[in-house]
């Protein structure tokens, strides 16, 4: 194994550890509600989190755009911009989770409104959401926090993050509802004070792990208008992809709720399969992050070129581990979501799609990782905007012929699109460095 196949998994290895945590914690508020008497529980937790993935998630740029800035950095050795990278998105996310905070009341509702589903699915979710919203400025802060850290190279400090906030979250999730019996409200209370307790340390670990302090901060450099405008280009550049991203699978779950509540709790259910693959190929995602974003500081080809090939190639072979473990555990994984007998019946009848989409979406996340670290975003929300409106036209052609599986080719073909759109722009990008 040569050098830069030890440090992908050496980079890779713990971020897939702390990322799969994330959507462990989705499948424990998943299962927790699938063993209360009524399908709607699960509904209601399924369209409050598409919620606060729209509108956190949204904001995923704090991340993103953190981990191209911040790689770049350190690759230049650029000790003044290594501090800025963090404090500029810290400031931003401050500022934004208030606003959503302050216009909290006509937000949910909008955003309940725009998902149809049963009357007592819309209640429970403005129950989880009410209580959510409140972590906004929190969640955003760690997510510059986590994106600061990754583009640091620091992936057993992203970890130890990542498992603190979902370690705790899954634990009072168990707590709140299974002993206090708080429902929808208690999973919403659980992930509030767990992104708290992680914000906390993560700032401690920045400050007592790293060399961050160790210079005096230039405050002239991280509010320079220069700096601040490529920031917020860079941003919205993401802001935009991210948008088109959960739209989608806003609107997947949208539609899943028009097909009656059986079908929404199955669906939630066999997503939970994508987050984990998604999750776990992000880990490698996340280190094409970094050392394309390195290999671009240093203005070096051929080491942008071996990043790609070594976080590639590693990819693929999980991507079809995952589809591995699907089909032979996959009716195993979803007797554990769920007692209701109708819920598990139909999921494992669409289950097929949950263990080729592995494989179907690896490029798109290994493609999304080397833009992000490059910082060439204006190619990433072309591509996205593309796979938007091939997703939407799909809808139209498979829904009605198909129903529910014509759903899921559509999410196949969204997913296929995302790497397929982006590969155009891939040897201009590589011919750019060096």
């Amino acid at each position: 194994m040569t050098d830069q196949y030890k440090r992908i998994l050496a980079l890779a290895t713990p971020l897939i550890i702390s990322n799969l945590t994330v959507p462990l914690l989705g499948a424990v508020d998943t299962a927790v509600m699938g063993h209360l008497p009524d399908p709607a529980y699960i509904g209601g937790v399924a369209i409050g989190s598409t919620i606060f993935s729209f509108l956190f998630w949204g904001f995923g740029f704090l991340k993103m755009g953190t981990v191209g800035f911040t790689a770049q950095a350190f690759g230049a050795g650029n000790r003044d911009e290594q501090q800025a990278a963090l404090l500029r998105p810290i400031a931003l996310s401050i500022g934004l989770g208030c606003l959503l905070i302050l216009f909290q009341a006509p937000l949910l509702k909008l955003c309940v409104d725009l998902i149809d589903g049963s009357q007592q699915v819309r209640s429970l979710s403005l129950d989880y959401s009410y209580i959510r919203i409140w972590s906004a400025p929190i969640s955003l802060a760690n997510y510059a926090i986590i994106g600061w850290l990754i583009g640091k190279g620091e992936p057993r400090l992203t970890f130890f993050v990542q498992v603190i906030i979902n370690s705790v979250n899954i634990l009072l999730d168990l707590f709140f509802v299974l002993e206090l019996g708080w429902g929808v409200e208690g999973v919403a209370l659980a992930t509030v004070i767990a992104e708290t307790i992680g914000l906390v340390a993560g700032f401690w670990l920045i400050l007592k792990r790293s060399n961050f302090t160790e210079q005096q901060i230039n405050w002239q450099n991280v509010f320079a208008m220069s700096r601040i405008r490529a920031l917020f280009t860079v941003n919205r550049d993401i802001f935009i992809r991210t948008l088109c991203l959960i739209f989608s699978f806003a609107y997947f779950t949208r539609i899943s709720a028009s097909l009656g509540d059986n079908i929404l709790a199955a669906n939630a259910v066999l997503m939970h399969f994508l987050y984990f693959s998604s999750y776990g190929l992000d880990g490698f995602a996340h280190a094409a992050e970094i050392t394309t974003g390195y290999a671009k500081g240093k203005n070096n080809n051929h080491e942008f070129r071996s990043a790609v090939k070594a976080s590639s190639f590693m990819a693929l072979i999980t991507s079809v581990a995952f589809s591995l473990i699907f089909y032979i555990a996959g009716p195993g994984i979803i007797n554990l979501f769920t007692d209701i007998e109708s819920v598990k019946e139909t999921a494992n009848s669409y289950l097929l799609w949950p263990v080729l989409l592995p494989m179907i979406s690896v490029a798109s996340f290994q493609l999304d990782g080397i833009f992000i670290g490059t910082t060439q975003t204006k190619e990433l929300r072309n591509a996205m905007l593309q796979c938007l409106l091939i997703f939407l036209a799909s809808t139209v052609i498979f829904i009605p012929l198909w129903e529910n599986n014509g759903l899921w080719v559509c999410m196949a073909i969204y997913m296929a699109s995302r790497g397929l759109t982006l590969l155009r722009y891939y040897p201009a990008l590589a011919k750019s460095i060096g």
